[in-house]
Order: C-alpha cells, then sequence, then structure tokens
C-alpha cells in the first residue's frame, strides 16, 4: 500500500531526507532489482537529487519503468543484483557520487523499521512476526522496532530455498556467499549477506525458514483468492513460511513486504505453474 507499492520507500525517505547539501549535489547511484531503485528513485524526485539505478540485465520490466517514470536514470549491468551492485560501488568511486547500498545504510534500516512500529501500535500484542530477506534491512528494522516495544517477540526471517545465503549463514555463525540466487522472487535474489544487517540479524533474527518457489507462488494464490491482496514473490514468502509452521494460538504477523509483480508472471502463477526466475 506504499506509493511505490513496495515498504523500502520508507527507508528511501528517510535517508534521502537526512543527506547533506554536498550529498545531494553529487547525486546518488544504487542497485536494485526494483523495490529499493523505486524507493530511492521516488525519495530522490521528493527532495530534488539526481539518481541512477543499476539494475541487473532482465530486470522486473514493470519495476524498470517505475524507477523511470520516478525520474531515476537506469542502466543494466551484470547477471544477478550482485554483479549490478559491484559495478554501481566502482561507479561510485569513478564518479564521486554518493552510493547508497541497499542494506548497509542505518538510516534505510531506521526508516522501513516504521512498518514493523505500525504493526505494533496498531495490532498489540503480536507473538510471531515473519520478515522476508532479501539484504536485510527489512528484517532488521522489523527486529529493532518490534523488540524494544515487546523483547519476547519471535522473530522469522524468510528466504527463498533457491537463493539462501543469509539463511545458511546465519546456521553456519559466518557470512557464506552462495554461488546463486534463481529465485522468480527477485526480492530475495542475493547471494552474498551483508556485513552491516549480518550482525544485526544475528542479534535479533530467532529462526530462519526457507520457502520452495511453488510455495511461494501458492501463497500468491492464496493471497489473492482470500485477501483480495496482490504479493510479489518476496512479498508472498511471510505468508508461505506461516502455512508451513506451527502457529496454533499464536497471534502472528507476516510482513506483505511488496506487490510489483509483472502480469505475466501473475497469470502464469494464477495459472498454477512456477515462474522462471
Amino acid at each position: 500500500m506504499q506509493p511505490v507499492g513496495a515498504f523500502k520507500v520508507r527507508g528511501g525517505v528517510n535517508l534521502v531526507s537526512r543527506l547533506s547539501d554536498e550529498e545531494r549535489s553529487r547525486g546518488l547511484i544504487t542497485a536494485s532489482t526494483g523495490n529499493h531503485g523505486q524507493s530511492i528513485a521516488w525519495a530522490s524526485r521528493a527532495f530534488g537529487v539526481c539518481a541512477t539505478v543499476t539494475a541487473p540485465e532482465g530486470s522486473n520490466p514493470d519495476k524498470v519503468a517505475a524507477m523511470r517514470r520516478l525520474g531515476a536514470e537506469v542502466v543494466f549491468h551484470g547477471v544477478d543484483f550482485d554483479e549490478a551492485r559491484e559495478w554501481a560501488e566502482a561507479e561510485s568511486r569513478a564518479n564521486g557520487m554518493r552510493y547508497v547500498h541497499s542494506a548497509n545504510e542505518p538510516h534505510l534500516i531506521a526508516g522501513v523499521g516504521t512498518a514493523a512500529l505500525e504493526i505494533m501500535e496498531q495490532a498489540g500484542d503480536i507473538d510471531v512476526m515473519i520478515v522476508p530477506i532479501g539484504g536485510g534491512s527489512g528484517i532488521c528494522g522489523a527486529g529493532l522496532a518490534a523488540k524494544e516495544m515487546n523483547p519476547k517477540i519471535h522473530l522469522v526471517g524468510v528466504q527463498a530455498e533457491n537463493a539462501p545465503a543469509v539463511h545458511e549463514s546465519l546456521r553456519a555463525g559466518r557470512m557464506i556467499p552462495h554461488e546463486s540466487a534463481a529465485t522468480f522472487a527477485d526480492g530475495l535474489a542475493t547471494r552474498v549477506p551483508f556485513e552491516l544487517t549480518f550482525g544485526m540479524m544475528q542479534r535479533l533474527v530467532d529462526e530462519s525458514v526457507l520457502v520452495s518457489e511453488a510455495e511461494m507462488c501458492e501463497s500468491i494464490r492464496l493471497l489473492a483468492g482470500e485477501v483480495h491482496v496482490i504479493a510479489e514473490g518476496a512479498g508472498a514468502a511471510s505468508t508461505a513460511a506461516a502455512a508451513k509452521m506451527d502457529l496454533k494460538g499464536k497471534k502472528v504477523a507476516a510482513m506483505l513486504s511488496g506487490r510489483n509483480l509483472t502480469m505475466e508472471n501473475l497469470q502464469t502463477i494464477l495459472s498454477g505453474d512456477v515462474p522462471r526466475p
């Protein structure tokens, strides 16, 4: 229900509003598969800042079009998010632009944490909060806000079986890059854990769960049919995790983090199939 159809806009507004005049004059560059990029584009337009978003080849065309409509320059580089990120980091160093990491930014984390704050204020005594994990800003913000209000809340992170880098890293107690992130849920498609958010997740996350491509698709169909809400793959991941957990007697909040699903993928999913990454 956010302006860009995803929770990330809360972080973009918080970060861009706090930049110095010197940082704004240099312009921003970031990397994104779509939702983070829309967040930075929306906030940059609001505060009169030039923004460039590097996206991997084959990115969600609807998200790319939305970033451009919001005024961002979108350039393509790499086969996945992490290759796009590495290129954006190099461009930032070469051209003096203010690089905005999609996870290692405290102001992003604080901004997106307001979603969990509102849940706690409006829904009250939540026992379990389930949050998708891509780069980790969402679950870190949620954990900070929710556990400040209720230290006993059980925080569950969700990743795709095909992109389990954070899940495996949390189990091992150290950051372990994964060789691929072949999931249609582009918001979960990260191969590499990030230092700031991983350290926070080690302190905040009580449990992590993996969901399959088919389970996310089933939850997209469930949310469309029963709640009349469209969820993208990452947005439906929390519902998919709830469906396979024993939550009897618990009051549960499952974060629906985004709704930016292409019509092509929505048609595929509603027909009973699974989209290709």
